[in-house]
């Protein structure tokens, strides 16, 4: 039996069609489409075997045209980075100002709102798609063209795991020298319904520090030990709620209205990192990646602007992100971890979410 089904999703304003494909690993579907590299939907059951789709979304192609970033494929360079200027071989380049003073997220022409090509679909008990994309020199200004490629596979437990796997994988090569920092923006609620909070789910994030950023977000350049700031409020060292703090007497979770912060992920190399659980449906959601960074972000404002997959408004923190990336602003504090692509080599990182239950 295929896992592996393919439906129309939608057409561009400019006529291009966008194919949304299904991934079916045991009781768990992904479904992503090409328009961003972009996950729609994320099935998994609970404890009882209930399936339930824990990512938000849009109902339509529509809905994710613009600057949407549910889901989506997120670079050039995910987050911030400082005033618009961006250091790299020798040159300073002054990118989109699309978050006030700042570049986010790519800027205008990010990964989130282009067409990828599908490159490859890989049917069998681990399916498998591949996304790629060139992103042309000059590109929101960014130097170099720039291909990349994005496969998204689901793979079976080990033999000594319950748990399915969501592996996302980059690589990425550029003809200049250029930042680079991918991640994926997915909105996860893992009680399988957005009309509950994320507030009761629990949360471990493996990281002693984090970024030290000023009020639009930008890091000073300093790190911090979690347990020194705001009381405590940021250490996710020991699993807890994400609503037991997030109301904390603190500057920036008051004008976030929550949670929007990089952590320094403790240790190197492919690492579990963080792990969510739903207490009331028992879903539990591990982060396993290579890169440095996490950001946690808790949809603090939520959407009063697109509606969602059932055609609701998503209310403040019906959801968390767990966004592995570069630390923000990288490129202009030499002493936090770097990935500048070079042309003489290709660059690959590797990001797991694994679905189980507890």
């Amino acid at each position: 039996m295929a896992q592996i089904h393919e439906r129309q999703f939608g057409t561009l304003p400019d006529g291009r069609a966008v194919r949304a494909f299904a991934l079916r690993c045991g009781d768990v579907t992904l479904e992503v489409i090409a328009y961003g590299a972009r996950v729609i939907g994320l099935t998994a059951p609970d404890r009882d075997g209930v399936c339930a789709d824990i990512v938000l979304g849009r109902a339509d192609l529509a809905g994710y045209l613009g600057a949407d970033y549910q889901g989506a494929c997120i670079g050039r360079f995910a987050n911030r980075i400082g005033n618009a200027l961006m250091p790299a071989g020798g040159a300073v380049y002054r990118l989109d100002r699309n978050d006030g003073a700042h570049n986010l997220h790519g800027g205008n022409e990010g990964f989130h709102q282009v067409l990828f090509e599908v490159e490859s679909v890989r049917d069998g008990d681990a399916p498998a798609v591949c996304f790629s994309y060139v992103s042309p020199d000059g590109e929101s200004y960014f130097p170099g063209t720039m291909r990349v490629e994005v496969t998204y596979s689901l793979l079976p437990p080990g033999d000594d795991e319950e748990a399915v796997t969501l592996r996302i994988d980059y690589r990425a090569i550029c003809d200049e020298y250029c930042p680079f920092n991918p991640t994926n923006h997915a909105f996860f609620n893992l009680s399988g319904d957005a009309a509950h909070t994320v507030l009761d789910t629990m949360l471990e994030i493996n990281a002693e520090y984090l970024t030290v950023v000023d009020t639009d977000l930008i890091p000073t350049g300093e790190l911090a030990d979690v347990g020194a700031v705001a009381g405590g409020a940021y250490d996710f060292r020991r699993c807890k709620a994400i609503g037991r703090d997030i109301m904390a007497d603190d500057a920036l979770l008051v004008a976030c209205g929550g949670y929007d912060q990089n952590y320094c992920l403790n240790g190197e190399g492919f690492r579990q990192v963080a792990m969510a659980y739903e207490p009331n449906t028992g879903r539990v959601l591990e982060v396993y990646t290579d890169l440095p960074g996490l950001q946690l972000y808790t949809f603090n404002r939520g959407d009063t602007v697109r509606p969602g997959k059932q055609g609701e408004f998503y209310a403040p923190h019906s959801a968390f992100c767990l966004e592995t990336q570069f630390w923000p602003d990288a490129p202009n504090h030499p002493g936090f971890p770097q990935c500048t692509l070079t042309p003489e080599r290709p660059f690959t990182t590797r990001t797991e979410y694994r679905l189980g239950v507890g």
